[in-house]
């Protein structure tokens, strides 16, 4: 059993890590405290763009302070040398008498090897130190080591009867203003936010994040088969400002994409499943491939349920509000071809609170962050 210095010093390396969430992709948000008869002497978390790391922060904050003392790390620290040497070898320079690790890195290049050699220049390590609440904060990166895609969180936004919007299309605000600033919130600390095509035409978004101050904004997709998106709307006007990165299929014309490498969006080409529809599996790969680790879907219907058939999702944020629209109005989630109850897909509820005059629940498919 880890003891309750272990268990409070882990906590506070964990929350540094979640401020680089949404900042640092394809690196893993990490936080690392140093700590030397009980006082913490240095502390840092995975700087913006991924670098430098949150070992080599800590460490450089330590300075000589660093020699005989403890570090908690809540990934295993990298032993590969890339834009910068590896943190197992900063560790080792620093003389450390101890490294405390909650969770092993998956990726080829250390899986393993970082500790090891942190155990071969005589460091004591112990490892696994809130080891699930690590897993949580780094399944986005876990995802795209083993499954080659980022982490997918949905968010749907409905009326008590899963609506989200009225029959003639209003859908301005089901939710109240703590929930807007939640989602906010959440754009701020994952990679991308995405929508569909109906969605970026029927609303015209700028899918920002607002009410912050100055931060580093998420990239925004759409995925679109045939590019027929509104060259006129904000996501175009603002391409050049804020990442947009465009998903289509082969079905889209030479014009369109002139049209949108013009404005400064960047172009992922996926091919097409049965019916024509751009193959999602595909698609979040080539997100992966590009880097992306955390990935929040805002909609519409028919994206939610093209993503829950193909067993997509990882994550689902319900707000529900304290309204009722009635059978003509928008479902939530579109069409998915389910006749038996064993066909849906599941998912475990992790939370509830409240927001503001909405609630909010959180959902997690089975074994994911774990």
């Amino acid at each position: 059993m880890p003891s309750e210095a272990d268990l409070r010093w882990m906590r506070l390396a964990l929350s540094l890590g979640r401020r680089g969430q949404g900042r640092v992709w394809p690196n893993p948000a990490v936080g690392c405290v140093i700590v030397r008869d009980g006082r913490v002497v240095g502390r840092g978390w995975t700087q913006d763009g991924g670098r430098p790391h949150a070992e080599r922060v800590a460490l450089d904050e330590a300075g000589a302070a660093a020699t005989g003392a403890t570090a908690y790390v809540t990934l295993e620290p990298c032993n590969h040398t890339g834009v910068t040497p590896p943190c197992s070898e900063a560790l080792v320079a620093a003389s450390l008498a101890r490294v405390v690790v909650a969770v092993s890195d998956p990726d080829p290049r250390t899986a393993g090897a970082g500790i090891a050699r942190l155990r071969a220049a005589g460091i004591a390590v112990e490892t696994g130190v809130l080891e699930a609440e690590a897993a949580r904060d780094h399944t986005g990166f876990f995802s795209r080591i083993r499954a080659g895609r980022p982490h997918l969180h949905l968010k749907l936004a409905t009326t008590l009867d899963g609506r989200i919007a009225t029959a003639t299309g209003e859908s301005r605000w089901i939710t109240g203003a703590a929930a807007r600033h939640w989602v906010h919130a959440q754009r701020a600390c994952h990679d991308a936010v995405l929508v569909g095509a109906g969605t970026a035409r029927a609303d015209d978004p700028m899918l920002t994040v607002r009410g912050f101050g100055a931060t580093v904004q998420p990239v925004r997709i759409v995925l679109s088969r045939r590019l027929d998106l509104p060259l006129d709307g904000k996501l175009a006007a603002t391409a050049r400002e804020v990442p947009l990165w465009l998903l289509h299929g082969r079905e889209a014309t030479p014009g369109a994409r002139d049209a949108w490498e013009a404005q400064g969006a960047r172009l992922l080409e996926v091919g097409s499943v049965a019916g024509g529809h751009v193959d999602l599996t595909a698609a979040l790969g080539a997100l992966g491939e590009a880097g992306l680790t955390r990935v929040f879907c805002e909609g519409g219907g028919t994206l939610a349920a093209a993503l829950l058939a193909g067993d997509l999702v990882d994550e689902i944020s319900l707000v529900t509000a304290g309204k009722a629209i009635g059978a003509e109005g928008t479902p939530a989630v579109g069409a998915m071809g389910i006749a038996a109850l064993s066909e849906a897909p599941p998912f475990r509820l992790e939370s509830t609170r409240i927001l503001g005059g909405d609630v909010l629940s959180r959902w997690t498919r089975p074994g994911v962050g774990h």
